[in-house]
């Protein structure tokens, strides 16, 4: 059963007014961490893990999961307290649930991050008081991320607050593959809660020329995903009352339409009110613009098969 009450907001508070906990260390104080096992995706992440590993002081467990990085990720994050298990990367979903199954977290209660992302104090406070009452039927927790551009919260430009879980009773629920990323609230044999307090989403810390070279590899899988999906779902989904139905809706509708990369930048500016979030709104509305006509454009190549019918 889905806990919808959840949907509402979080309070709408500055990144720079949130604490962030204190570095880990092995000393006395480790019984009043929460008993809750971190699991951190990397690859090559010297710039991110730091301050990501850091941050979760309040963790009983952190463990990066790493994807075989050239860079100093691994020295780095095990210097900052966090175990480093090696796993080829295929998917966000597949190393969750890779992590899940065989990185020998120690802890019922497991949180997934990004090395670009980062927790706050506030954050990690409502994590303990939501797993402390947290009933057997309840197996994870949605919750929501600050996006962040040169230091603004893209809080109307990223269309805050997306739910994704994020937060899992080991065992008891599992992640799903869709596109380049994945389901943000899969199905669930259980109850799912509601984290109102954000966290932190240095999506750009690696600079902007990273986020484009990812970008147009994103585009690549989202264009494969889609032309397997054409003649699926439905765009009714649109008006549904759960957020995470509505944005499917949305992306279902958006694939069935010309002009993708206009529609979405009039929604994201205009319906969305980016145009709130000044300059760097224009910036990033338009970015995710191009980057939605990438996608179209990848669409309508050949896809792998046509090339082979016609060697």
């Amino acid at each position: 059963m889905d806990d919808r009450r959840g949907q509402s907001g979080p309070r709408d508070s500055q990144a720079g007014n949130q604490r962030v906990t204190q570095p880990r260390s092995d000393s006395a104080d480790r019984p009043t961490r929460l008993p809750v096992s971190v699991v951190v995706l990397a690859k090559n992440e010297e710039i991110n893990i730091v301050r990501c590993v850091d941050a979760l002081a309040w963790a009983d467990e952190v463990v990066v999961v790493d994807d075989a990085s050239t860079d100093a990720t691994v020295a780095s994050a095990e210097r900052s307290g966090a175990r480093v298990v090696n796993h080829p990367f295929e998917s966000f979903a597949g190393q969750r649930n890779w992590a899940l199954d065989h990185a020998g977290l120690r802890n019922e209660w497991v949180l997934m991050l990004d090395a670009d992302e980062v927790s706050t104090a506030e954050f990690a406070e409502e994590i303990g008081r939501a797993i402390e009452s947290a009933g057997p039927q309840v197996v994870g927790f949605r919750m929501c991320r600050k996006t962040m551009l040169d230091g603004v919260w893209l809080k109307y430009s990223d269309g805050f607050p997306v739910w994704i879980m994020r937060l899992v009773r080991r065992g008891r629920a599992r992640f799903e593959d869709s596109g380049h990323g994945e389901v943000p609230v899969p199905e669930v044999d259980g109850e799912l809660g509601t984290i109102r307090t954000p966290f932190i989403h240095e999506a750009f810390s690696r600079g902007m020329d990273d986020w484009w070279m990812r970008h147009v590899r994103y585009a690549g899988r989202e264009a494969a995903n889609e032309r397997g999906q054409d003649g699926c779902g439905s765009a009714i989904a649109v008006f549904s009352l759960d957020a995470s139905r509505r944005r499917r809706g949305l992306r279902t509708l958006a694939r069935r339409i010309p002009a993708r990369g206009a529609i979405r930048f009039f929604y994201q500016y205009v319906l969305r009110g980016g145009f709130l979030d000044g300059a760097t709104g224009l910036r990033y509305c338009r970015m995710m613009a191009c980057y939605e006509s990438m996608i179209a454009i990848r669409k309508s190549e050949p896809s792998p098969v046509d090339h082979d019918r016609g060697n």
